[in-house]
């Protein structure tokens, strides 16, 4: 401290400055001219502090040390390619050191500029120590901090009590952090904040290059926009286009939509990702969920894709329905209006189960216009103890349960009774009506035919009646038939149980696909297929949407 209170005082005696000064730079001419110095001097000569410029010079008389010498006025020092100025200084020539004060610049070529209040500089540990009110620039970048050492020999500048590194993107806060000018890289730890205008990131530990803005994410990490919120702990993010490659079960939010996987992509600008491998897609207000291998998802669009074993859980209606196929879409129509509704696609070998309901088929289309779940393709569909089947089944939600369900061409129903009994039905078209989850009416439209046994009141089976007609209406109670009505007037036969003929048994088309059927959520995902001659006749059918590939194109755009 007295040196530097020493430093500050103003000082008579110009003769004895001026000699003092001129005998110094004899001296130093001298050594630099001497022709028997050895070699190894002369190389530690060159990794000298010299001393440019000071308009005053004298020995300090209170400093301990007799080699310092007190600078004072436009003070200039080199040492190899690096400068430094000050308004005075504290000069100690043998141990090649020195202590600056007040506008303190130090320059290295035109790019480095390193500013403050204070300097220590050691020649020896090239290691300069930056006090008050720092600023080191490096072209465009900018780091403000009170307290900053600067390692020549690495290239290194650190701060270790709170700093600011400032480019034309971001303004970088920590408590610690360090600069590499060569590298353009800086490190910061501990209560790491970036701000953008187009979004905040915090963390605790962060790599970041101010040429490229890339953020190296290394620690639990959060980046906000008005638009998506992410959550990463290892990746990248490009802060100014928006690209993000995140890794180790990254999250990306965006109003009420989750996107989860072992690694994601995100292009903020252009308002899509992409996950790979056990993701999850969660839709918070649509109240379903995607699972799979690999997911796109476009914000603008709001469609997203699942392939892989895929998986939709749709946790809308109360009992949660678990859908499985080799690919799932979901797209939305006149978004951001009143006409708004969502339509979910599932595409080959399509399996689904939810406790009142399970089913089968190549393809199925769910809208939420009109809560209406269709089948393609040999689908199957079963309710307790009711099998139906036909070209195309159509099924209309109401709230939690279904209201009601259509089977188009070649429609089947199957009732079992036990494994040698079954109810059967078959016709052009079915429909089946539901009250509170269970079947209560069945309409059957166009070549009715019927198999159907009568029970007593005491579950004693009385006959079998086997008819044929054009319309059938049946009425359920508790799952048992209270009434049938045919017209016109049908024609058939009713066998005692006892005087059933073998080959009356079975409707030609008879079919029991029990072993089709998932019984749980786990089972959907493991197809099975149809034994070898069962099935449909061939015609002419309605086919499922096909997959729009071409949904994909807006990402390489």
């Amino acid at each position: 401290m007295i040196v530097k209170t020493e430093a500050y005082r103003a000082y008579d005696g110009h003769r004895l400055l001026l000699i003092s000064f001129l005998c110094l730079c004899g001296l130093c001419l001298l050594a630099q001219g001497n022709p028997t110095q050895p070699a190894k001097q002369t190389k530690q000569a060159k990794s000298k502090v010299y001393l440019l410029h000071a308009d005053t010079l004298r020995k300090s008389l209170e400093n301990p040390d007799p080699d310092a010498q007190i600078l004072i006025g436009n003070v200039a020092f080199r040492h190899d390619s690096i400068y430094m100025f000050c308004d005075s200084a504290c000069f100690y020539e043998k141990s090649n050191s020195l202590e600056a004060y007040y506008n303190v610049k130090m320059e290295q070529g035109d790019t480095l500029f390193l500013y403050g209040d204070y300097l220590f500089y050691n020649g020896n540990t090239q290691i300069a120590q930056v006090r008050n009110h720092v600023k080191m620039e490096n072209r465009n970048t900018t780091l403000l901090t009170d307290s900053l050492n600067y390692d020549r020999i690495e290239n290194v500048g650190y701060y270790f009590d709170g700093g600011i590194l400032i480019d034309e993107e971001n303004v970088l806060t920590s408590d610690w952090g360090e600069y590499d000018p060569s590298t353009k890289v800086a490190v910061f730890n501990y209560n790491v904040k970036l701000e953008n205008p187009k979004f905040t990131l915090t963390s605790d530990t962060l790599r970041y290059h101010t040429v490229t803005k890339i953020a190296r994410i290394v620690g639990p990490t959060h980046i906000v926009s008005d638009e998506n919120h992410i959550y990463s702990e290892r990746g990248t993010y490009q802060t100014v286009s928006g690209q993000a490659e995140l890794l180790d079960r990254s999250v990306v939010t965006n109003e009420g939509k989750q996107m989860t996987g072992d690694s994601l992509f995100y292009d903020r600008e252009k308002g899509y990702g992409e996950a790979f491998d056990n993701i999850v897609y969660t839709d918070t207000v649509s109240k379903n969920r995607l699972t799979g291998n690999y997911s796109y998802y476009n914000d603008s669009t709001k469609y997203a894709f699942v392939t892989d074993h895929a998986l939709l859980i749709d946790y809308s209606q109360g009992d949660s329905l678990f859908l499985h196929a080799d690919t799932l879409q979901m797209f939305t129509y006149y978004l951001n209006t009143d006409s708004m509704y969502r339509e979910a696609r599932a595409y080959f070998k399509v399996r689904f189960f939810r406790n009142d309901i399970q089913g089968v088929c190549d393809s199925l289309v769910f809208s939420s216009k009109d809560s209406c779940l269709t089948m393609y393709t040999e689908p199957v569909l079963w309710h307790a103890k009711q099998q139906l089947l036909g070209e195309v089944i159509k099924i209309y939600m109401n709230d939690s349960t279904i209201d009601w369900a259509n089977i188009h061409n070649q429609a089947l129903s199957v009732e079992e009774l036990d494994s040698t009994k079954y109810n059967q039905v078959t016709g052009k078209d079915i429909n089946a009506y539901f009250e509170e989850g269970e079947m209560r009416q069945v309409d059957v439209i166009g070549s009715v035919r019927l198999v159907y046994y009568y029970q007593d009141k005491d579950s004693t089976y009385l006959g079998m009646n086997v008819s044929e007609t054009s319309t059938l209406n049946l009425y359920l109670e508790d799952r048992q038939m209270k009434k049938i009505k045919m017209y016109p007037k049908p024609t058939g036969t009713f066998y005692p149980m006892l005087m059933i003929p073998e080959g009356k048994l079975k409707l030609d088309n008879f079919a029991w696909y029990d072993y089709l059927r998932p019984k749980n959520k786990r089972d959907i995902m493991v197809w099975r297929y149809r034994l070898a001659g069962q099935g449909l006749k061939k015609s002419v059918r309605t086919a499922a949407p096909l997959p729009n590939r071409n949904l994909f194109n807006d990402k390489k755009k």
